[in-house]
This record gives structure tokens, sequence and C-alpha cells, in this order.
């Protein structure tokens, strides 16, 4: 039960503070793609910590959603999103000034955790202000549309500043974002909460999945450098996994934890963020490496490089109807085993690019067929991890599949990135050129890419042949295609 704690008041002007905000965030995981390369030379980043600008954001951002989920439903919806926007803008204006590369990464996974408050929180306000029905819907699919340009705005716009401003303001550009949310969220945003009698939460276990997880990337990140078999490295895996068991025997235990593992007993949602998962380590580990390449190689600047991302999410977009479509005739396995082999595809296609390539005849093929795998994979993986969710478990579903998203694509990124920085090692070592090393080094992530998305294929196997019903989707695309964002 929700108790009201003030009525909402202009709700499309209230849903206009928390739909920007929501953009804000999206935004973020990808604005600073584009501007590494220039990060990394004027902080002087080693080449196996710059993957951390990313994966710091993506792995708080996963693993504090659903507490941040949580503390809005019983503090009160308003008072926590309002909470999320001072720790992300703050964060941001950090992430401006850093001036060493510990400090900036340290900013960056203090903005994922903002971030991780103001999501949940934002859209659970969105849903409580507007009544189950049309009116509902227009809201959920204005919501699930800005989410879905997030990516491409995130990446041009990230060129635009830091050729034009430099790299420090596509941080400071959240501050004034934020501030004016701030003021404007007391006036218009209501406020609402459940009404339970105890108020419990489960700390424990977003603190030992996200440590777990952090210290996994970290461990991955730095063994090109200190040995696979050292035993830093083994120790550092060996903690990592027993963090990890720590937060599932969490979840098993407690009265309210963080991720009922019961959900999983439906199929769907089993499958839908396992592949999930993947589609996040392949898909974000992707635009990660081919940004890379793109200006590390190729020359670009960093606004080509944003723009040449256009190729693939403009083909997203212009199939998503499609996909839709498919999902109701097909069902979700198969439309999600076409979007996983195209993102394959895409990637095992990359895996060819030459010493000096140029865009057309190097890139816009694998840009081009990933971002229609996208299309195919984001949707139907959305439709099928709340199909069968009863009401009161919808929030947790839709929590659950930004989650290992989010994961997927730290995980992701973080391997792509040390099996790329060991090849380039390897290869400077036998004495190639710098160029030749870096792009041999791509190649081999693009690989690991490919590889990622191939697994989820037998995975989608495991789905039933059950039709989806137009209702179904109705009530799951608009909520969850923001999940393309990323």
């Amino acid at each position: 039960m929700t108790t009201e704690l003030k009525a909402p008041v202009h709700r499309w002007r209230a849903f206009a503070v928390l739909a920007v905000s929501y953009f804000m965030t999206i935004v973020d995981l990808t604005i600073v793609n584009v501007a590494l390369p220039t990060i990394g030379r004027e902080l002087h980043f080693s080449e196996s910590n710059l993957q951390w600008v990313v994966t710091a954001y993506s792995v708080t951002f996963g693993g504090f959603l659903l507490l941040g989920g949580r503390a809005a439903d019983l503090l009160g919806r308003r008072r926590i999103f309002m909470l999320g926007l001072v720790v992300f803008t703050a964060a941001s204006l950090g992430a401006g000034l850093a001036t060493s590369e510990g400090f900036l990464i340290a900013m960056r996974g203090l903005q994922g955790f903002g971030a991780a408050v103001v999501l949940p929180a934002a859209l659970s306000i969105v849903m409580n202000m507007f009544a189950e029905g049309a009116e509902r819907n227009k809201a959920l699919g204005l919501w699930g549309g800005i989410g879905a340009g997030g990516a491409t705005i995130g990446l041009i716009t990230g060129g635009l500043l830091t050729r034009y401003a430099g790299w420090e303001y596509i941080f400071f550009l959240n501050v004034p974002i934020g501030v004016g949310a701030l003021l404007l969220a007391p006036r218009i945003v209501p406020e609402s909460r459940l009404d339970v009698v105890r108020r419990r939460f489960d700390p424990l276990g977003a603190v030992t999945v996200t440590g777990g997880l952090l210290l996994l990337v970290y461990t991955l990140s730095k063994a090109p450098e200190v040995g696979w078999g050292s035993a830093r490295t083994v120790t550092l895996l060996v903690v990592s996994a027993a963090l990890l068991l720590a937060f599932l025997i969490v979840e098993m235990r407690i009265d309210t934890p963080l991720m009922p593992l019961k959900i999983f007993r439906l199929r769907t949602v089993a499958v839908a963020n396992t592949v999930g998962m993947l589609l996040g380590g392949s898909f974000f580990a992707f635009i990660f490496i081919g940004t890379l390449y793109m200006q590390q190689v190729m020359g670009y600047s960093a606004l080509q490089a944003g723009s040449a991302w256009l190729a693939a999410s403009l083909t997203s977009v212009a199939l998503a109807g499609l996909s839709q479509v498919l999902v109701t005739r097909l069902s979700a396995g198969p439309v999600m085993a076409i979007g996983m082999a195209l993102v394959g595809g895409g990637a095992l296609w990359a895996t060819q690019v030459p010493l000096h390539g140029h865009f057309w005849s190097a890139l816009a093929g694998p840009f081009f067929i990933a971002g229609a795998g996208t299309a195919f994979g984001f949707i139907p993986v959305s439709i099928a991890g709340l199909t069968g969710v009863s009401e009161q478990e919808a929030g947790l579903a839709s929590g659950l599949l930004n989650t290992s998203q989010q994961l997927g694509g730290a995980i992701g990124v973080a391997i792509a990135s040390t099996v790329a920085a060991t090849h380039f090692k390897t290869l400077i070592g036998e004495g190639n050129t710098l160029t030749a090393a870096l792009t041999g080094g791509f190649q081999w992530a693009f690989w690991v890419c490919a590889a990622v998305a191939f697994l989820a294929l037998p995975v989608t196997a495991t789905l039933s042949r059950r039709k989806v019903t137009a209702a179904e989707i109705e009530g799951a695309v608009p909520v969850l295609e923001a999940d393309r964002a990323g």
C-alpha cells in the first residue's frame, strides 16, 4: 500500500523534472567513452586503469540499484530521489575537478551510487503519479524513449564537449541540471512511500554483491601486470568469490532480501536476466573497444567517434517496432536468439579490422549488424523479464533486469580490456609497432565480445515458445525500453 504525503499537482511538470534527472544518469553511462583517450593522456592513466572510468560507474550503479529502490519505497520517494541527486551532482563536480586517476575513478563510483538512488526513485514516482491505463502508458512510453536515446546523445555530447570545451565539461554539464532539479523537486514533485509497519533493508546484500564485483573487475584489470598465476591474483579472485557467495547466503537467510532468489523460479525471468547480462557484457564492451579503436588506431576525434555510433543507434531504433511484432508472433526466445546472433556477428566481423582501417570499410558493417542485434535483444529480454511476474513483483523484476545489464556491461568491459591489454603487451614484446600492437589487442577483444554474445544462444533455447500477448508487451516495453540506453 502506498501512502500519499502530498497531493500530486502539475503531474507533467513533475514528470519533466524526473525525466531530465533520469536522462542525465543514462547519458553518463556512455558520455565518457569518447573522452577516454583524452582523459588518459591528461591524467596519465595506465592502459589497464582507463576502463575504470566506465566500470566504476556501471558496477556501483548496478550494485546499489535494488537497494536504492527499496530505500525509496520505505523512506519516501521524493526524499530519496533528492538525496540521489545531491550525491550525483556533487560527484559530477568532483569528477570535473579531478587531477588524478584515483580521484576521478572514485568520483565515477560515487556518481554510479547516486544514479542507483535516482533511477528507481524517479520511476516509482512516475508509476505512483499516473493511474494504470492510457495516461500511465503515455508517460512510460516517453520515459522509455528518453532512456533509449540516452546512449547516442551521450556519445555525441561527449564528443562535442571534449573537442570544443574540454573533457571536464562532460561532468560539469550535470551540475546546473542537478541543481535546477533539486530546486524544483520540493515544489512540484509529490512525495509518497509504502505504508508498512517495519522498514527493513538489506545493506549487507548490497555491500557484498557490489564489493565482490568491484574486486573481481579490479583483479581482472590488474592480472596482465602482476600475472594471472600470481599469489595476488589468485587471492583476490578467491576473496571476490567469497563475497559473492556471502551475498547469496545473505539473500537466502534474511526475511526481506534485496534480491529474493525465489523470483528466479520463473524460467522467463531467469533466462531474461541471464541473456540480459550477456547482452550487456557483449554490446557495452563492443562500444568501449570500438571507440578506442577509432581514436587510437583510425585517428578519429572524440566527436567523429561519437557520431560514428549513430549507425548502430539509428538501426536499433528503426527495427524496434519489428522486434515487438516478432515477439508477439514467434515468442521472446527466438527473437532473443536472433538479437544475440546479430550482436555476436557484428563483433565477429569487427575482429577483421585492418591495421589502417577506414570507417566504411572496417566498422560500418559491424556497427549496423550489432545495432540491429540490440533491437532484437533488449526488447524481448525486457518483455520476457516481466512476463508471468505478479504486479507486486514488477518493480523487483524491472530492477533486476537493469542490474543484470549494468553488471554484465561492467564485467564485459573488464574482460575485453584485459584481453586487449594482455595481447598488446605480448605484441609489443615481440617487436611490433605501436599501431600493429593496438590493432592486434583490439581484434582479440572483439573476439571476446562475440564469444560472450554467442554464449546466450543455448540459454535462449531453454525458453518455452509461449506466445506473448499484446497486453503483456504494452505493460513491459514502456517500462523497460530504457534498458536499451547502454
